[in-house]
């Protein structure tokens, strides 16, 4: 009797630690469980892009937009000026369809009016069929200046083939960009009902004509279609 009570006392001390252990690997495992994960920022946008959902914000839009289609670098639009995976600050994202033209047709004030008080403005500078890399000053000589052919090849800047009337405030780009420009154009007009100008119409037309998509263009498509659930018909 005395020897058992001895065995019984020497292994007390470590069945109550090999219990704890036991206990606190149940309690830590149910502590996960019952975790919610937390997604927010850089992750939302990511999981909006893995479940082919649209971005409803061009901040979130803008995070995919270098992720998901420039992971890898690039050509600027306008200039066709290479860039790597990190595309530095001499680089931004141009709207085709200028939103400053959405904003008066959808009558919601100035930009940023707008994405404070309009859900449908906000999903349409999301959309990243519009959405192309250009060099940040090129962006801001285009502006919102509606497209043309202009006389000449007079450029604006000795290094990249665009071409600018500030009197009559039209811009002409390189023959490479015309059709990506024009299906880019087309489809946000049709897409959200957008107004444009029958001259301009017949200008779009032709250069979708005379500059067909090509695969780097097929290939963004699906890209998109991927990250935000549709395609440009305009490309198909």
């Amino acid at each position: 009797m005395r020897l058992i009570s001895r065995i019984f006392t020497a292994c007390m001390p470590i069945s109550i630690f090999l219990l704890s252990l036991i206990v606190s690997a149940c309690q830590e495992s149910q502590g996960r469980a019952g975790r919610a994960p937390v997604v927010g920022g850089d992750n939302q946008a990511a999981a909006k892009a893995r479940h082919g959902r649209a971005p409803d914000n061009y901040r979130d839009a803008k995070r995919l937009f270098w992720r998901e289609l420039y992971a890898d670098g690039g050509e600027t639009l306008y200039c066709a000026a290479e860039f790597g995976e990190r595309h530095g600050r001499k680089i931004n994202v141009e709207h085709v369809f200028p939103m400053s033209w959405v904003a008066r047709a959808l009558h919601c004030g100035e930009r940023e009016d707008c994405r404070h008080h309009s859900r449908r403005f906000n999903r349409i500078e999301a959309d990243l069929h519009n959405m192309y890399p250009a060099l940040k000053q090129v962006n801001a000589l285009r502006s919102a200046m509606a497209f043309a052919e202009i006389r000449g090849e007079k450029h604006h800047y000795p290094w990249c083939d665009i071409e600018v009337d500030f009197r009559r405030r039209k811009v002409e780009p390189r023959d490479a960009a015309q059709g990506n420009i024009a299906r880019a154009m087309l489809y946000m007009a049709d897409r959200y009902d957008l107004k444009l100008f029958d001259k301009q119409r017949r200008l779009l037309r032709k250069w979708d004509r005379l500059d067909p998509p090509n695969a780097r263009e097929r290939e963004r498509n699906r890209l998109i279609e991927r990250v935000q659930g549709n395609r440009n018909p305009y490309i198909d």
